[in-house]
Order: structure tokens, then C-alpha cells, then sequence
């Protein structure tokens, strides 16, 4: 996808704020906190069309506003991501912005994990 300007230069932006982890560093990062949350954060129809077996759906549109009502304990390990890895940075910036302090966005987004095998629901 070609993305604007304007729109790289938010992501590059956040992403001197936020941290990236590999597809590896987040199956590690699940594994080993049973409480952390795999986060997607793409639009409804990109989630029908299929997700990470064990992720959550809450759209970019809506984060901001839904993020405290459904994860109120800002501790928790929340891993980001998307298509791309693009907007989950934009979203993980929000989320720290909103105190989150554990967040994370997934590298590559849910192209990376379907080329690395991740197990996927339809």
C-alpha cells in the first residue's frame, strides 16, 4: 500500500515513542504472560476477514474511547497490531498517551504474521 507523507510522518513520529516487537518477540511475550492481551486493532471487515486465533478486536476507530472499559488495569502487557504495522504504532502511541505503560506494536502487522505461520481464525 502507498502510504502519504503527512501519514509517514505521524508513524515515524510515534515510533520514537513507541516499541516495536517481532513476530517471534510477541509469541515469547505471550507465552510467558498469560495476562497480556494481543491486540487488533484493524477495521471490522479486515477482522471478519481473519485474525489471530487468541487476539481481541478493538478497532483504531474506537480505541480511545473503549480501551479503559475493557483493559482498565493500565499495567497490563498490551501487544498492537494491524495490517502493516503502521496505524498499531499510531494506536500504541494513543494507548500510552491514555497511561498505558506496557504497550507494544507488532512489527509488520498481520502480514508478518501470516508469513510466519501464526495461527489465524476466519
Amino acid at each position: 500500500m502507498q502510504h502519504s507523507p503527512g501519514f509517514l510522518r505521524l508513524v515515524a513520529d510515534a515510533k520514537s515513542r513507541v516499541r516495536e516487537v517481532t513476530v517471534a518477540e510477541a509469541r515469547a511475550r505471550l507465552a510467558a504472560n498469560p495476562r497480556a492481551v494481543l491486540l487488533d486493532v484493524r477495521e471490522d471487515n479486515e477482522w471478519a476477514a481473519g485474525h489471530a486465533s487468541e487476539a481481541v478486536h478493538l478497532g483504531k476507530g474506537i480505541l480511545e474511547r473503549d480501551l479503559e472499559s475493557r483493559f482498565p488495569d493500565k499495567d497490563t502487557e498490551v501487544i498492537l497490531y494491524c495490517g502493516g504495522g503502521f496505524r498499531s504504532v499510531l494506536s500504541a502511541e494513543a494507548a500510552r498517551q491514555l497511561g498505558y505503560t506496557n504497550v507494544a506494536s507488532l512489527a509488520g502487522g498481520f502480514r508478518a504474521m501470516s508469513q510466519a505461520g501464526w495461527p489465524i481464525t476466519r
